[in-house]
């Protein structure tokens, strides 16, 4: 709908202005700002999940819940997946609520993106550690993200909520330790002699 009226195609110019301003995230309300309603202080840690900054950040962030989103539901369900995604978006406001340096308003899909991968870490953790196999891998992989953040917020010129990723991982992490995935079977030889 935002992008239909960006494009002209619904008459009211300032939409996606007034999204933002209603349903982005804004540390400033955690302050001493008035809302623009009653509620907007407590559903903004939600609200902001489900709001995008143009086509692009909509794309990659759809594209990536795709893939994630799959591999989570295949191990844990839709149900679970859903707790992990909506806690997770929880986690990614309150990491830039308590983080962010400016009072600029955060929008995205990527703190729950980020807490999916938590709890797919999180798994692959207790997997490897009850096997013994050693947590090299997965420390490898958070690496990996923290210099994938790095060079995006590099590349944005500083307009990365990088601490709504953190946020949203540390949440996806915690919860994975609470929603297990069910253990794989591996199917019996049946046969008889």
């Amino acid at each position: 709908m935002l992008l239909a009226a960006d494009w002209g195609f619904i008459p009211i110019s300032r939409m996606r202005l007034l999204a933002y301003e209603f349903a982005g995230f804004w540390p400033g309300l955690l302050g001493s700002w008035a809302p623009n309603y009653g509620l907007q202080p407590i559903l903004m840690f939600f609200t902001y999940g489900f709001l995008h900054g143009g086509p692009g950040h909509l794309i990659v962030n759809m594209l990536t819940l795709w893939s994630l989103g799959r591999v989570v539901i295949e191990r844990v369900g839709e149900r679970p997946f859903a707790i992990i995604y909506g806690l997770s978006i929880l986690g990614g406001a309150i990491g830039f609520g308590l983080l962010a340096p400016s009072l600029r308003p955060m929008v995205g899909a990527s703190g729950a993106l980020f807490g999916l991968i938590g709890a797919l870490l999180a798994w692959e953790f207790s997997g490897r550690e009850r096997s013994r196999l050693g947590w090299l891998p997965v420390a490898q992989t958070v690496l990996a993200l923290v210099l994938f953040n790095i060079l995006l917020w590099w590349v944005m010129r500083n307009h990365l909520a990088w601490e709504t990723h953190l946020g949203g991982f540390i949440a996806g992490w915690l919860v994975g330790q609470v929603v297990k995935p069910a253990p794989k079977i591996t199917p019996k030889d049946d046969t008889s002699e």
